[in-house]
């Protein structure tokens, strides 16, 4: 086989991982792809001493990279919106593959970059958009091509699992443990996109795709962030028997999908559950192999670059093959996504936790249970705190329950009659619960 020649553009965190992986491990790569795939060409903006760039070509503008001659495959690593938009097109119209590691261009723009490149009979290739270094891609969408999909959720941001493991295991509030995120480098200074849920908002719409042969659909989905989480919640889902991620969950179900990401409380004894740290899990449920989950590394520069490789690698192996003979990008020919309608959250049914403050009087309860039993809304188990749990002196008790599973509508329409209760002090603290059965 001919060579296959790289262009990558950026060499920062994850182009700088993907070149040394290539350089390191490239005897080991050949072998597996039976041909020589060797960077020709970057495009960067400074100077990068670190790596040797001798027999390179070397460009400042990314564009020029991608219509270069010579570059078989371009590789963008520069992430954003509108230059990396710009890069991908004018690469797939120049007849080049692409790779991307730029989660947020296929959740928004991928219906149209899918689009182009089968026009152009090119491929463009995205593992390392989901979950770092988790072939979860590959799984959905050759792996498990025999199923069908029921449902998947992952923690697929680890900032925001790296915070709600520290308030667990630290009993730390949420702006301490964001500030100490930062000095790691695992938020950015705008830490926005991950701990209000974007970030994962983006990785779950190309899983549900993938999953469930629909349109991305960002715009769609239901995103929540963890900024509102309170250690006294840490403390009274433990208790009951539960921990707190930020999850992101795809459902099909018989109206349309679930697409949404929000804290949801987890039975302690379920594997996501113990998911810690920075890390990354998808749980996949699928009707002949059952429930499967893939964990690892969600971020950092050699775990995603192992992902770019790998897809470099299935290009290469293909790159002469006509495109009908390929693995669609999302799993389904073009001829069989359709429109798949997403729900909106007030039409999902899930079990609810509740955490709101109440005077210490007798009858409160009977006016809580009271305004639930008539929504048809059951208790399943309940915790209540004496003044001073959350540090109030004044006399107020902290109530936490547990409700049966409900639409979400007629929840909120409880929730709004349980806070005009006199004795019930401020607004109600809602988390959805998800057994993941």
């Amino acid at each position: 086989m001919k060579p296959v020649n790289i262009g990558i553009c950026g060499l920062g965190t994850v182009g700088g991982g993907t070149f040394n992986v290539l350089a390191r491990n490239n005897t080991q790569i050949s072998a597996r792809t039976g041909c020589d795939i060797r960077v020709t060409h970057v495009a960067i903006r400074s100077d990068k001493p670190e790596f040797d760039l001798s027999g390179v070509t070397v460009f400042e503008d990314v564009l020029e990279l991608a219509q270069a001659d010579g570059v078989d495959v371009v590789v963008e690593t520069i992430g954003g919106y509108d230059l990396a938009k710009a890069l991908v097109l004018t690469a797939i119209e120049h007849g080049k593959h692409v790779v991307t590691a730029n989660k947020a261009l296929i959740a928004e723009h991928g219906n149209e970059i899918f689009a182009k490149a089968e026009a152009k009979g090119v491929s463009v290739f995205f593992e390392a958009a989901v979950a770092g270094g988790i072939p979860i891609i590959k799984a959905v969408r050759e792996g498990l091509a025999a199923n069908r999909i029921e449902w998947l959720a992952g923690i697929i941001n680890g900032t925001g699992n790296f915070i709600l493991t520290e308030m667990k295991d630290k009993s730390r509030d949420f702006a301490d443990v964001l500030k100490e995120a930062q000095a790691l480098g695992y938020a950015e200074a705008d830490p926005t996109f991950d701990v209000e849920g974007i970030d994962a908002c983006h990785k779950l719409v190309i899983l549900a795709s993938l999953a469930f042969g629909i349109p991305l659909s960002f715009e769609k989905a239901f995103t929540e962030g963890i900024s509102k989480i309170a250690p006294q919640d840490v403390v009274l889902a433990e208790e009951l028997g539960f921990n707190i991620k930020h999850l992101g969950i795809a459902r099909q179900v018989e109206t349309g999908v679930e697409l949404r990401v929000h804290p949801t409380l987890i039975p302690q004894s379920q594997l996501l559950a113990n998911v810690h740290g920075v890390m990354n899990a998808v749980m996949v449920k699928a009707d002949a192999v059952g429930p499967t989950m893939y964990y690892g590394p969600g971020a950092g520069a050699e775990p995603t670059a192992s992902s770019i490789v790998a897809d470099i690698c299935d290009i290469a192996r293909q790159i002469d093959a006509p495109l009908d003979t390929k693995v669609p990008p999302l799993a389904f020919r073009p001829g069989f996504i359709d429109g798949g309608e997403v729900l909106p959250i007030d039409a999902v049914t899930t079990e609810y936790y509740l955490r709101f403050s109440a005077k210490d009087e007798a009858g409160v309860m009977n006016h809580v249970t009271q305004v639930l039993g008539d929504a048809g809304i059951s208790i399943e188990a309940m915790i209540q705190k004496a003044p001073g749990f959350d540090d109030n002196a004044t006399k107020v008790a902290t109530v936490a329950l547990i409700t049966d599973a409900v639409i979400e509508s007629n929840m909120k329409q409880a929730l709004a009659s349980i806070e005009k209760v006199d004795a019930v002090q401020g607004s109600v603290t809602l988390i959805r619960v998800e057994s993941l059965a």
